[in-house]
């Protein structure tokens, strides 16, 4: 294990939670940093799916997911189930041919990746597995058994209790405004914006959507993409839903057990003709409940628009950034999905001083100056 000092992981979603823990565990000495309230960001307003299914488009990256289910299972395993993880499967189906050649196509490659997908029709996911949906009887419905939805709010404060019982310190509410680096270029300080500094000797930059931010404090080039979404919170007397699904036009999934969570890539692309989110909140609980009738008795609860934290090329950005010794970042789409796994791989990797192969195509510095 290499020396590393004290060690500041700034941004407190999931995945510098997952960081933070996994460093404390291991005994090293970690300060979290946030704007915000830990897991109150992104991390809370996501549709939280955890799944592989939906990222074929680079082997490495699929490979990554399916790591990082299997994280998720062991966590469970570590920190116990309770309240945050919710294994039972996902649904998916179209309305149109055109898409639902496309999905079942990506089944039949799932399927050759040895991934889980079971194809049903609509009666019998509605006799078997959710009761509550209107959909054809002759519908094709694939099933994916492994995956899970996460309640990532409950997660991330789970996470950073058990690595403040192993010495880990606290500071919410305070963003960081500068970095100070050595003679050398190394990582000496952060100062945060209610004036204090703190000499620190490594620096995770787990930012989320503002990461561009942090990094220009170094100065370190990290191009993002601005890909607005918004999610909307219904509370319900009861829950008619028991899992996560990609229904035609709408996602939905359990919250608990009086809340759904609903988001539709086709509303978000309304986000920058003006809409506010109440009114994309109204169209995404109509489509809801062409999916699930009984969502119409629900209330809206809530709804944001937060941008999704994807670097500019699509992929993860993870691990140490060689031009700033003691810096390193840890800043991806699918932040649930992956958050256990990055936290683990990213804490050996600052810990040991050697990166993981499964990281291999996800390395920083394919972002130059």
């Amino acid at each position: 294990m290499q020396r590393t000092g004290r060690i500041a992981v700034i941004g407190v979603g999931v995945i510098g939670a997952s960081v933070g823990w996994n460093l404390a565990r291991h005994g090293a000495e970690v300060v979290f940093i946030d704007a915000g309230r830990p897991g109150e960001g992104v991390t809370d307003w996501s549709f939280s799916w955890v799944n592989a299914s939906n990222k074929t488009a680079r082997r490495s990256y699929f490979d990554l997911n399916v790591a990082g289910l299997a994280a998720h299972r062991e966590l469970a395993d570590t920190i116990g189930p309770e309240s945050w993880w919710h294994p039972g499967g996902h649904l998916r189906w179209a309305d149109d041919p055109a898409a639902e050649q496309k999905f079942l196509k990506t089944a039949e490659l799932l399927a050759s990746w040895d991934y889980r997908v079971e194809t049903y029709t609509g009666a019998e996911v509605r006799a078997r597995l959710e009761p509550a949906l209107a959909l054809p009887d002759d519908r094709p419905v694939l099933f994916y058994p492994d995956e899970a939805w996460v309640h990532g709010r409950r997660l991330v404060g789970r996470l950073v209790g058990r690595a403040l019982a192993s010495g880990a310190e606290l500071r919410s509410g305070s963003a960081v405004c500068e970095i100070g680096t050595g003679a050398e270029g190394g990582i000496r300080s952060v100062t945060l914006s209610d004036g204090s500094r703190l000499d620190v000797d490594v620096v995770v930059n787990a930012a989320g959507p503002g990461a561009c931010r942090v990094a220009e404090l170094l100065p370190r080039r990290l191009p993002m993409l601005r890909e607005p979404g918004v999610v909307a919170r219904l509370d319900c007397a009861w829950v008619p839903v028991r899992r996560a699904m990609h229904a035609p036009h709408i996602e939905i999934r359990p919250d608990g057990d009086a809340s759904v969570v609903l988001h539709s890539r086709e509303i978000d692309a309304l986000i920058d003709a003006g809409e506010d989110p109440g009114r994309l909140a109204r169209l995404l609980h109509e489509s809801a409940c062409r999916v699930v009738p009984e969502l119409a008795n629900a209330r809206i609860a809530g709804s944001r628009i937060v941008n999704r934290p994807i670097p500019a090329d699509g992929w993860p950005s993870v691990g140490a950034v060689p031009s700033v010794p003691g810096y390193y970042e840890a800043v991806s789409h699918s932040g649930i999905t992956l958050g256990p796994l990055i936290g683990r791989l990213l804490a050996a990797e600052i810990l040991s001083g050697k990166g993981d192969e499964l990281l291999e195509d996800f390395r920083p510095e394919r972002f130059t100056a």
